[in-house]
């Protein structure tokens, strides 16, 4: 698996995993019927970072970065993360997690923060745990579940002391 700048070349690719990932609607807060054009301008964001994950000829997997505020929050990052559901469980989350936090770091940014973690998504829970964010505040009945209507979201937080920027 490489990981590497996402380009507009990617789009359709990038797309794929958003409709697959969304259709759910259980673990973002889009919907399912969002457009290909909106998908597509959150996951290439101007002003910010964007990565795919790719094997075996496709992508299997993005993520977004982004400045969480703007001027005097703008020292925090912000990213996004999805995985194609057929590659879920093979080390692509976590592949993608420490290269967001090493690109981070790169550019300067002092800590990550997510602003929304559903909390029935136990996976990402347990892999941002892993990766050394904590819990710092629940947003009760914050997200609309397809199944299980409303459900809390966590803001999840992590300084970036320890995290080495990848070498040039």
């Amino acid at each position: 698996m490489e990981i590497r700048p996402a380009a507009i070349a990617d789009a359709e690719g990038m797309w794929e995993i958003f409709r697959r990932v969304v259709a759910t609607e259980d673990t973002y807060v889009f919907a399912a019927d969002t457009s290909r054009e909106e998908a597509i301008a959150y996951l290439l964001p101007e002003g910010g970072w964007a990565y795919v994950a790719e094997a075996e000829g496709q992508i299997v997997g993005l993520y977004r970065m982004v400045k969480n505020q703007r001027d005097l929050g703008s020292h925090v990052a912000n990213a996004s993360f999805m995985v194609h559901p057929e590659w879920g469980g093979k080390g692509i989350g976590t592949a993608l997690g420490w290269h967001c936090l090493q690109q981070a770091k790169a550019e300067g940014f002092l800590a990550m923060q997510f602003n929304i973690v559903v909390s029935t998504n136990e996976a990402a829970v347990r892999l941002w745990k892993k990766l050394g964010f904590e819990i710092v505040g629940t947003l009760p009945k914050a997200i609309r579940n397809k199944q299980l209507s409303y459900v809390d979201a966590y803001v999840m937080y992590r300084f970036l002391d320890d995290i080495s920027a990848p070498k040039s």
